[in-house]
């Protein structure tokens, strides 16, 4: 059995969803995919279902009953790969935005020691095609700000593209995971961050997507503006 799993959380991917599970597939380097689908009305995970009967040993599915955000939907995935065995467990987006190629660069990394590996669009320069410059602000900012309030020294703290070795995800109590959106991104490395892992930033090339409709929301923004103080606190009243 491979070694790494991918986990890709879906919800209307049907325009990317084939061709992100053949590029992953298409790499030198093993990797399994499963696919975390929130009942898709357009059909995502009927897609899936027949790429299983070309990839039986190599793609799965978890189909959830509805709607329900990105962090449960990771944390499904990460039980799911525990029970499974799998050493490298990984996080990516179904739209392209996450370049495949570079999961063997944040594997590599984790296998000359680190404990979580990160595409960071912002550890050299930035690296970010196709979005507007208020979206890059905001999000280059908000990476600014989780820095000021965690102590975290990470470029890209809602970065959304990463790789973990099965120890930390482990060690993180997962039912205690509070977070959806990006706050769930923060959420995760945080934990990793006052564990004591070894956390190493790759340096990636983040391009918007150009099919389907992104998820981002003004809910989500807030919830890690507010988020990232919460943790804070519940670290200084040993609550986290």
């Amino acid at each position: 059995m491979a070694k790494n799993i991918v986990i890709i959380p879906t919800y209307n991917e049907i325009e990317n969803i084939e061709t992100i599970i053949q590029a992953v597939f298409s790499l030198s380097t093993s990797f399994h995919v499963l696919i975390v689908d929130d009942n898709s009305p357009d059909q995502t995970a009927k897609k899936v279902r027949e790429l299983q009967e070309i990839f039986p040993t190599q793609l799965f599915l978890e189909l959830r009953t509805k709607k329900a955000g990105l962090g449960t939907a990771y944390v499904h995935g990460f039980k799911w790969a525990l029970s499974q065995g799998y050493d490298y467990i990984f996080e990516m987006d179904a739209d392209f935005s996450h370049n495949p190629n570079d999961l063997e660069k944040l594997l590599h990394a984790c296998e000359n020691g680190a404990d979580l590996a990160i595409g960071s669009r912002y550890s050299n320069g930035v690296n970010v095609v196709n979005w507007p410059l208020s979206r890059v602000l905001l999000s280059y900012f908000a990476s600014v700000y989780v820095r000021m309030i965690t102590g975290m020294k990470i470029a890209d703290a809602t970065a959304g593209f990463k790789c973990y070795k099965r120890q930390v995800l482990e060690t993180i109590n997962l039912d205690k995971i509070k977070f959806v959106g990006y706050a769930f991104q923060i959420e995760m490395k945080y934990r990793a961050f006052v564990n004591n892992f070894k956390i190493v930033e790759v340096p990636i090339i983040f391009t918007d997507r150009t099919k389907g409709q992104s998820k981002m929301s003004g809910g989500i923004i807030r919830e890690a503006v507010v988020g990232v103080i919460m943790l804070r606190f519940r670290k200084i009243f040993n609550r986290l």
